[in-house]
């Protein structure tokens, strides 16, 4: 036995870790793991490690290290031990452990239970061409050396598999088995002195004292050959989560990128809130349980009913209309001084107006909405600047005349002119045109060109708002110019 001293986790403490490869993209499926496995360690006052899987260098991408922290810290997911801030599992870029992945490769090689791979390239290819001609799956164990080469670091190093029926148990998935055909003899090093993740990650989690790993369904069909290198180190296993795979809207197939799949951080330019997509990423293949039907909830929330038992098998399905609508209950919460900073920030000098937050507040459901209204021209109603000519046939309301159009602005105008200028604000102006249009056998011969004079669009924001935040003196001069 020569690792049964790594068995024994420390006071039974749950430990979980999130173990990105830093390829410059943070998927949404790979965050929500981040997050499931973060909420778990937080439920059980364990502890969560970030860890970079970093033995693939063709596909590493330059920054996508420091991506990695980004993405997590907008999310205020943190975490306890990791490459930027140190631990007592150091270090944490698996690139940094090679002579700990050598170390236990060499146990192995003592075992008898890794041999060098000894075929070239081509050689292997026409392995699996012949198997291929022959409508059978390739397997190496098949062709197992009989007297492989010392393992000098310069061929792979390959695990001789126990083949034999696996069973297990998946905290999620229930009870799992694989019989022989889910099992090969997989490279544990590759020629190029880096480890596979098959090998590295076991390692790691075995000395890291990881005690949950939350994952994707893809790797379930790995799992036969992870178990047999557990037993083959003679090492306890920590608890599977398998989580349920993320759907594209139309819900049949896992979403990517080609089906609009998008860097979590691009969620942060396009104006969402960090506690929404936060909130959302949760209940994408998880619930707080029957009997709590709540969906807007904070993380402290989360944390205190997050449970294991309540994550779904089946796929969930990535609804970005449902993101919307809980960015904007989150954005709801938000001090009104911090929700009139920010409408601000994204206003040009001729809208500076205070008196706009409100109205646009209520028309946005992320931040980014609002250069979409400005570039539609949905706000140009409130600029002296962009306030478009008016269309004489667009003033006249359906079977009226001109006449009776002008009559009707004149009265308008006389009304207004009745208010003060600081009583001008929409209640009143409401109370005072309304007046008038109930006692008119058409309202709409009266409002319709109230509000087109001074919006300039048939559908507009409350044109008694509009007065309001226009002031007196404008209302006055769009409303004359109508006439």
């Amino acid at each position: 036995m020569y690792l049964c001293y790594y068995i024994t986790m420390s006071d039974n403490k749950v430990i979980t870790r999130f173990a990105p490869s830093p390829t410059g993209f943070m998927h949404v499926g790979g965050v929500r793991t981040a997050l499931f496995a973060w909420l778990w360690a937080r439920k059980n006052k364990g502890v969560f490690i970030l860890r970079i899987e970093d033995t693939d260098k063709k596909r590493e991408v330059q920054g996508s290290i420091e991506h990695i922290i980004a993405s997590l810290k907008w999310l205020n997911i943190d975490w306890d031990e990791g490459p930027d801030i140190s631990g007592k599992h150091e270090p944490y870029k698996q690139s940094e452990r090679l002579d700990i992945y050598k170390k236990y490769a060499n146990i192995l090689i003592e075992k008898g239970l890794a041999y060098a791979d000894p075929y070239s390239e081509e050689e292997l290819q026409n392995l699996r061409k012949k198997a291929e001609e022959e409508k059978r799956p390739f397997l190496y164990r098949m062709h197992r050396p009989k007297n492989p080469p010392v393992w000098d670091g310069t061929k792979p190093l390959r695990l001789k598999t126990n083949v034999k029926k696996y069973k297990w148990n998946d905290i999620v998935r229930g009870n799992l088995e694989a019989g022989e055909e889910a099992l090969d003899d997989f490279v544990l090093i590759k020629s190029d002195g880096y480890p596979t993740y098959n090998f590295a990650h076991i390692i790691d989690d075995l000395l890291m004292e990881v005690t949950h790993i939350f994952r994707a369904d893809e790797f379930i069909s790995s799992t036969p050959n992870y178990l047999a290198l557990y037993e083959a180190l003679e090492i306890k296993r920590p608890e599977f989560a398998t989580l349920p795979p993320i759907l594209g809207e139309s819900g049949n197939k896992k979403l990517g990128k080609r089906d609009g799949a998008k860097d979590i951080l691009d969620y942060e330019k396009e104006g969402y809130l960090p506690e929404s997509m936060f909130n959302f990423l949760a209940f994408i293949g998880w619930n707080p349980g029957e009997g709590d039907n709540r969906e807007v909830l904070s993380k402290e929330e989360i944390i205190k009913v997050f449970d294991l038992k309540h994550i779904q098998k089946a796929g969930a399905r990535f609804n970005e209309e449902k993101l919307d609508w809980l960015n904007k209950e989150h954005m709801k919460k938000l001090p009104e001084v911090e929700k009139k900073k920010k409408v601000l920030s994204y206003l040009p000098g001729d809208f500076q107006n205070e008196k706009m937050v409100p109205i646009i507040f209520e028309r946005i459901s992320k931040w980014s909405d609002i250069p979409v209204m400005l570039n539609a021209g949905e706000l140009d109603c409130f600029s002296k600047e962009k306030w478009p000519k008016i269309d004489r046939k667009k003033l006249i309301y359906k079977g009226s005349t001109p006449q009776k159009i002008s009559n009707n602005l004149k009265l308008a105008i006389g009304a207004l002119q009745e208010i003060n200028e600081e009583n001008f604000i929409a209640e009143n102006v409401k109370n005072s045109l309304m007046k008038i249009a109930d006692g008119l056998p058409n309202r709409g011969e009266f409002l319709h060109p109230v509000r087109y004079a001074l919006s300039g669009k048939d559908k507009s924001p409350d044109p008694f708002i509009i007065a309001e935040v226009l002031g007196k003196n404008e209302t006055l001069s769009r409303l004359q110019k109508a006439v």
